[in-house]
């Protein structure tokens, strides 16, 4: 069987799977389309937890991100691992007990203000919307590369997908789906990883592949230092002892973490479980299924990025590159999809690939006749093409192009229902049109989400510049916006409306101004252009990790504009006492 046969009927499989799992889970009722009626069991939970974060970017970029940044990549498994334990002490559990559906409801109802409840709906849906633009793209490169169809023919089928499961089952059809799309996710990233590691070092667990012997006798690790940086790139294992690059690894893990423990797409998980216990032991069983994949994900960016480089230098010296001609199959694959280029800048006919900016290997570079680094890996391919460089089976392939997409999909649904219900549950009914019946609330949430699919996908289509390049405004709106205001919710009787509207607006604007003034995506009004991106930064900390400013400029604005403004009202107080202190059984009574 061809390799297009066998892709197009696993991806097939998985697909009606889902779609088949969402008419049988179809939402009846508002709970049920919010919170999946509150009785979904912890375990399972936690597993549609850990789907609906392990997006895209954990799946395809994350590994990728490890093997060209070494160490330095490290931020990112320690911050989103760490999130999961800030949110299983510090909010899981008390958001669960004041037993609402959504996060600006929370906000709007502890600080007694519909202004905070707007400003909370507009922080959630601009993070959110950022977020799943790259889910959708992600979408349709997976497609394009595995089913042999246009970006534009794979994004419309992956949205077709979705709509079909989001907008027919809710919270309670994408919970049982995202529980089958981790089980096809988890067993895509770790069967190629387990042939990988077996093929270098003879080990069947990657974790402990990665700090064994490679084939040829050396530690892998080392053997990786070696030939990368034989090629004039950084050692692959070397901190950069920097003051400004410390500084920024400290703030960008922070940032990940409370970014983490702020997405809404992720705190609404846990409305959906019968107990406030039961939301802690879904953020402890999320961590052990992510952790099975974050485990694995550093062995799996080392191994590729040592594979990358012996398909270049197949005789294992930096010295003889290949004949451009002789390149293996899954280069000439990938580059169909121009997400891998070669442009012979000496004419020899050799792939030269090194780092062509490094002022030390400049002269080793110019005696070999380089003039240039003369090719172009799109780290998102990776994971993607990582069966291929192995000479993996073609059922691998096939199984990993599900697992990329169920990765996608499962986080792009909870994030597009995360989207739905601020606009159905909290502008419509919370301010527009209080009355609404609870069926026309229903009606209103599936067509918020189908208008949400429709704007993700114009956007995944024709992505602006700024969601192709970072997700860090996804992340730093989370950490500077909304973070703070839960925890002040919940840990502060003192901070009053105006405390936590003032906190959330300067948390917000710091974060995006200086995100979009130190990338240069700013518009120069009257010149119809935008400029270069502007050198210079506050302290030297870069825009990935300015959240976590943005969030002690929000903890502080609230704390001097509540001292500075009338007390926080005893009904409040009490309210706040309430969700805090256990009292008699830790079931939350709904009010809906």
């Amino acid at each position: 069987m061809d390799q297009y046969t066998l892709n197009l009927l696993i991806v097939g499989a998985t697909f009606a799977l889902y779609i088949g799992i969402a008419i049988w889970a179809r939402a009846g009722s508002t709970s049920e389309f919010y919170a999946a009626s509150r009785g979904v069991h912890p375990v399972t939970n936690g597993m549609a937890t850990a789907a609906d974060w392990m997006s895209a970017a954990s799946f395809i970029s994350m590994a990728g991100l490890i093997a060209f940044g070494g160490y330095g990549a490290s931020s990112f498994l320690m911050g989103w691992t760490g999130g999961y334990v800030l949110l299983a002490l510090l909010l899981a559990p008390y958001l669960r007990k004041f037993g609402k559906f959504t996060v600006p409801e929370f906000i709007g109802d502890r600080f007694y203000s519909p202004t905070a409840r707007m400003v909370a709906v507009i922080c959630l849906i601009v993070a959110s919307v950022t977020y799943v633009i790259g889910q959708m793209t992600g979408v349709g490169v997976a497609f394009s590369r595995f089913l042999e169809v246009s970006n534009t023919t794979g994004l419309l089928i992956g949205a077709g997908v979705v709509f079909l499961y989001a907008v027919l089952g809710g919270m309670k059809g994408i919970t049982y789906t995202q529980v089958a799309q981790y089980c096809v996710l988890i067993t895509a990233y770790t069967i190629p990883a387990v042939f990988i590691s077996l093929q270098l070092t003879g080990h069947a667990i990657p974790g402990l592949g990665l700090f064994g012997d490679h084939v040829s006798g050396e530690p892998l690790l080392a053997r990786l230092d070696q030939v990368v940086t034989e090629l004039g790139f950084n050692q692959y294992t070397a901190q950069d002892g920097t003051p400004s690059s410390v500084i920024n690894m400290t703030l960008f893990t922070f940032t990940l973490m409370i970014g983490t423990a702020g997405l809404p797409h992720v705190i609404i998980r846990f409305f959906t479980v019968p107990k406030v216990s039961d939301a802690r032991w879904s953020a402890g069983w999320a961590l052990v299924f992510i952790a099975l994949l974050y485990i694995t994900a550093p062995a799996v960016g080392a191994m590729a990025r040592l594979n990358l480089i012996d398909t270049v230098y197949p005789n294992g010296t930096a010295e003889q590159p290949i004949d451009y001609e002789a390149r293996p199959d899954w280069v000439k694959n990938w580059e169909v999809t121009g997400l891998l280029k070669f442009e012979d800048k000496n004419g020899d006919g050799k792939i030269q690939w090194y780092n062509d900016q490094s002022e030390s290997f400049a002269a080793t570079a110019e005696e070999r006749g380089w003039e240039g680094s003369e090719l172009t890996v799109n780290r998102d391919i990776l994971v993607l093409a990582n069966p291929e460089i192995a000479r993996l089976p073609g059922w691998v392939i096939a199984l990993v192009a599900a697992g990329g997409l169920a990765a996608a999909l499962s986080t792009a649904a909870g994030l597009l229902l995360a989207i739905s219900g601020a606009v159905s549950h909290d502008l419509i009914k919370g301010q527009i049109n209080p009355n609404i019946s609870e069926k026309g609330e229903l009606l209103a949430a599936r067509i918020a989400m189908a208008a949400a699919i429709g704007v993700a996908t114009y956007l995944g289509l024709n992505p602006p510049g700024f969601a192709a390049q970072t997700v860090a405004l996804a992340f730093g709106i989370a950490a500077a916006s909304l973070f703070p205001a839960l925890m002040m919710g919940i840990f502060s009787k003192r901070i009053n409306n105006k405390g936590a509207v003032a906190g959330m607006l300067a948390g917000l604007l710091f974060t995006v101004i200086y995100i979009f003034l130190h990338k240069g995506w700013f518009f120069i009004p009257g010149t119809n252009q935008f400029p270069d991106t502007i050198q210079g930064s506050l302290l030297g900390i870069q825009s990935t990790a300015i959240g976590s400013i943005g969030a002690l400029l929000n903890f502080a604005v609230a704390y001097f504009v509540s001292n500075a403004t009338e007390d926080t009202p005893e009904d409040i107080k009490e309210l706040v006492e309430s969700v805090r202190v256990p009292r008699g059984a830790a079931a939350a009574t709904l009010d809906h």
